[in-house]
């Protein structure tokens, strides 16, 4: 999920293009992360030695981690360590975007180093979060007003992500946002919590990614909103708001589910907040609500 996040925090610098950005993201599956950017990422080379090495290989037919071993830049040990990380999704974000030109291997560590900065992380919750510990990168990222930041959400979001990796798209990015002005949802798949606090939680979502989610969560192709899609899309909410309860659970809380509604062109209830979560896949986006009932 880091991978996503960092895509768009170099987007949102104007490091790289969304052009850039979005061939860069639909070439990961088929990057493999070249040891010279690992060797820099962990802190065993600079990013100088490191070109230093590539400049060599133009000489010689070895490969990079024999050089860097040879040279007493890194040790065995290392090289093994860096072999069994090359598919760590933002170095490999990383590389694709160096091999098609669009950053250089300075300008990644130097951007790596400035989000860590720019998010007040210690050394020990960026290295969390690039292993992807969703919970620290929600703790981290997401700026949520004081009307939201409780950490029964935190857990909900979290533990969302979790399921919508695992379940509908692994291609996932959070955005906190205001709701707008006379929001009106074309479908809204909602459900409520009640016990020791009541909760209105839902999905709102355009008719695209309606079908796009119930596909996923259904492994069938839906082309068209009918009631296996509702059923599909509901049973989602349904699982993951049962999960959040049992985790509730676990720590004292109890609390209870009402059956999901689905409504077609539904406006929000009363809410005690004024923001919404907009949830980004790899194609479309939709908003998650979860708030208190005003």
């Amino acid at each position: 999920m880091f991978t996503q996040y960092f895509g768009h925090y170099l987007l949102n610098r104007n490091i790289v293009s969304l052009i850039q950005l979005q061939e860069a993201m639909e070439q990961l599956e088929n990057t493999r992360v070249k040891l010279g950017v690992l060797s820099v990422n962990a802190g065993y080379m600079s990013a100088a030695r490191a070109e230093e090495v590539h400049q060599l290989q133009a000489r010689m037919d070895k490969r990079f981690g024999e050089i860097a071993v040879e040279r007493g830049y890194m040790t065995e040990e290392q090289l093994e360590q860096l072999l069994g990380m090359q598919k760590e999704g933002h170095l490999v974000l990383g590389q694709a975007l160096i091999d098609q030109g669009a950053i250089t291997l300075d300008q990644f560590t130097a951007a790596l180093e400035q989000y860590k900065a720019d998010h007040l992380l210690s050394d020990d919750q960026f290295e969390a979060i690039k292993n992807g510990n969703i919970e620290e990168l929600i703790a981290a990222v997401l700026k949520l007003d004081a009307s939201i930041d409780q950490p029964w959400f935190r857990e909900y979001l979290s533990l969302f992500a979790k399921n919508m990796i695992r379940f509908i798209d692994p291609m996932l990015y959070l955005e906190v946002n205001a709701v707008p002005q006379g929001y009106q949802s074309e479908w809204l798949v909602s459900q409520n919590i009640e016990g020791t606090v009541t909760l209105f939680t839902a999905l709102s979502m355009n008719e695209g990614a309606f079908l796009r989610t119930a596909s996923a969560y259904a492994q069938e192709e839906i082309q068209a909103p009918g009631e296996l899609a509702e059923a599909s899309v509901g049973e989602f909410l349904n699982l993951h708001n049962g999960l959040f309860l049992v985790s509730m659970s676990n720590q004292g809380i109890e609390l209870g589910l009402k059956p999901q509604q689905i409504e077609h062109r539904a406006a929000l209830p009363a809410l005690a907040t004024s923001y919404l979560i907009t949830v980004y896949m790899s194609e479309g986006s939709f908003e998650l609500i979860v708030a208190p009932r005003g």
